[in-house]
């Protein structure tokens, strides 16, 4: 695996994403990459609003996406993941499968199709 592989990019967005590293995880986007829902909403276009909604969701203690299983075709990463999230009910995940198109070493385009809610059981 090459250091600007769509493979390796991927990868290191997510190590960055889990270590809630918002410089190491905007290195691997394009200055101007978007973030859709798949097949509709633009999330966010460009760094600073990127850096924003990370930002707002590293503020999360138990933030953590567990890599599910990934597939990678030519420049097109493709990952299911299950994210560990504190949300206003508490605790819980959310599935969520993730499209990421990397262009030149950087992620430029990324689409989230986000599943069902579980909050966990307190104890």
């Amino acid at each position: 695996m090459t250091t600007n592989s769509p493979l390796a990019v991927v990868q290191r967005q997510l190590d960055a994403y889990n270590s809630k590293d918002i410089d190491a995880l905007m290195a691997n986007y394009a200055p101007d990459a978007e973030q859709f829902t798949l097949h509709g909403e633009l999330l966010a276009s460009g760094h600073p609003q990127m850096r924003e909604r990370y930002l707002s969701r590293f503020v999360e203690p138990d933030l953590h996406a567990k890599l599910i299983s990934r597939m990678v075709v030519g420049n097109i990463v493709t990952d299911a993941e299950l994210i560990t999230r504190n949300f206003p009910e508490g605790k819980g995940t959310i599935e969520m499968l993730c499209i990421y198109e990397v262009i030149d070493g950087r992620i430029q385009r990324a689409s989230f199709a986000i599943g069902d809610k579980t909050l966990h059981a307190t104890d």
